[in-house]
């Protein structure tokens, strides 16, 4: 008789429990999508607030809540251009919640989302190096939403010192209540999930490639998720010391950036910037690496210039560490320094022109379809150029001190994300989703949607650069009547966006009833991918492949 004692059977759930339970990196990169698309809808919701603030000159949302409850109509409210002012905190908890949302819990989440879903599956992984890890930094995700949301109901209201919480308006003496102490909580539990996904992301694609797969053949997707995540690794926690000292100055009696003790806001500034500029590449740079598989998909071309791709991901991941003083041109630097991080500002143009060229080479020439995908791909390239533009006018100090804190600002930083890693975040969903899901989106209503999102973006964005260009500051809820009508495209544009994401995330839920995909590359693109997603089911099984692929297919691949 055998001394081996018998196993008991592993206990597998079901249903939510499931779902509540798993370390499948497919089932979590699900879970932080489905995540993502509810906070864009707050958060877009929280913009719709800030437009209705600015739809007149003198309109607000409090007059609007007073307007309800006399029985006034909104007619009669906004037909009085200089308004009923009343409160303007709750227009100030607006502005800086939406952009908390739309940056910490969509933006970052959303790259991270899909590079946990795809990533294994393009190196030939069964899952990420840490599986139990990777569940715990998405679970993180929602006590620090519920921290930051629920501010809005405490004493005081939310925290409306901006999303940059610069001191002294994040101080106690300018937020007394408890909802700016929430919202570092929030941003401490938010940066410890993206610590985690990045010590994964990062052992996952030094450790798990398939056999064969060298670094001269990572797909790019993945290459941009390992520089991202070692910027991750490394900025992240200068962001906890930036709010750690304003969370030590409310409430522990420190100094640290308090001007009239002996303490240096400007420190906050350098300590806060340090991690921010480096953080829009962490919300751009994955979908730079995604575009690239899309854009040769679709052309049915290899990448071009595969390797100076790469280089020009690496260069663009350090030189964002040396110039985030851009931002700070006005607080007093000597000119020598203002100099430095002048002319750093306009190098970091280089490696992504390199990118901007590679992408066009590759559709040169090529048999292009035009997808919902593609023309997504297509719209990102020109929008970020547009956004793009407006950050090199802005890294020139002279302009920078007339444009600072103005819309002009709004409109650049609004045109890099929306126009940009918002459009690639659409491009990804569309070329991944049948890979994720196993059922196709709509490409006629896609079609809409596009076009919608496209000519919303333009309205909303190019019209703030005028207007920050003719002097309108940033974050009031008051404005000049000379602003009025490029205000009123900009909200219109708004609607067109917000009408193309709520028709996206309808046809997400109906793709569902939608027949299954019955093969494993839908889109017909294999030869021309350098990665192994396409090689398995849609969706994959839990194990991800029966077999490790065998490299002689990925040496196939990208073949003309």
């Amino acid at each position: 008789m055998s001394d081996t004692v018998p196993m008991p059977p592993i206990k597998r759930y079901t249903g939510v429990m499931d779902w509540l339970t798993t370390v499948d990196h497919k089932k979590i990169g699900l879970m932080y999508f489905w995540f993502v698309v509810f906070s864009a809808l707050i958060g877009g919701a929280m913009a719709g607030a800030i437009r209705v603030q600015l739809a007149m000159p003198g309109a607000t949302v409090e007059a609007m809540q007073a307007a309800a409850l006399n029985g006034t109509t909104a007619l009669s409210l906004f037909s009085d251009a200089n308004g009923m002012f009343g409160d303007r905190h709750l227009y100030n908890q607006m502005v800086t919640m939406h952009a908390s949302m739309m940056i910490f819990f969509v933006l970052i989440p959303g790259f991270i989302g899909f590079a946990n879903y795809i990533v294994p599956l393009m190196i030939g992984a069964r899952d990420m190096a840490f599986p139990k890890l990777n569940a715990f930094g998405f679970w993180l995700l929602v006590p620090a939403a519920v921290l930051q949301l629920g501010s809005f109901f405490v004493v005081g209201g939310a925290a409306a010192s901006g999303w940059t919480a610069y001191p002294p308006l994040s101080l106690k003496a300018a937020s007394a209540g408890p909802g700016q102490d929430m919202w570092i909580l929030g941003v401490h539990l938010v940066g410890v999930s993206s610590i985690l996904a990045a010590i994964n992301f990062i052992v996952t694609i030094v450790s798990l490639r398939a056999p064969g797969m060298i670094w001269s053949k990572l797909p790019l997707f993945a290459w941009a998720t390992f520089f991202v995540a070692i910027i991750q690794l490394i900025a992240t926690p200068v962001l906890a010391a930036a709010v750690t000292m304003v969370l030590m100055d409310r409430n522990f009696g420190t100094t640290f950036t308090i001007a009239s003790q002996g303490g240096d806001p400007v420190l906050y500034q350098h300590i806060f910037w340090f991690y921010s500029h480096p953080a829009v590449y962490i919300m751009i740079l994955p979908g730079f690496g995604a575009i690239s598989h899309v854009i040769a998909a679709f052309s049915h071309k290899k990448i071009f210039g595969y390797l100076g791709m790469v280089i020009a991901t690496g260069i663009i991941s350090f030189i964002g560490f040396l110039v985030w003083a851009h931002h700070m041109f006005t607080v007093g630097m000597p000119t020598w320094l203002q100099a430095f991080f002048m002319y750093g500002s306009l190098v970091i143009a280089v490696p992504t022109g390199i990118k901007v060229f590679s992408w066009l080479a590759t559709m040169w020439g090529g048999t292009i379809r035009f997808t919902v995908a593609m023309k997504f791909a297509a719209g990102f390239i020109s929008m970020f150029v547009f956004g793009g533009f407006g950050g090199l006018l802005l890294a020139l100090t002279p302009i920078d001190m007339s444009m600072h804190d103005s819309y002009f600002v709004v409109g650049h930083f609004h045109m890099a994300m929306v126009g940009g890693s918002v459009m690639l975040l659409f491009a990804m969903t569309y070329y991944w989703w049948p890979k994720m899901t196993g059922h196709m989106l709509c490409e006629k209503q896609g079609n809409w949607i596009f076009w919608l999102m496209l000519v919303g973006v333009l309205m909303a964005f190019m019209t703030m650069h005028l207007t920050g260009a003719l002097g309108m500051a940033r974050r009031v809820p008051v404005y000049f009547k000379d602003f009025l009508v490029l205000n009123h495209i900009t909200t219109v544009g708004y609607a067109l966006t917000f009408i193309s994401s709520v028709w996206f995330v309808i046809d997400l839920i109906r793709s569902y009833g939608r027949p299954k995909v019955t093969e494993n590359d839908p889109w017909h693109v294999n030869d021309v991918q350098q990665s192994f997603e396409w090689a398995t089911t849609c969706p994959p099984p839990v194990y991800n492949f029966e077999q490790v692929p065998p490299i002689p297919v990925a040496d196939q691949m990208g073949k003309h």
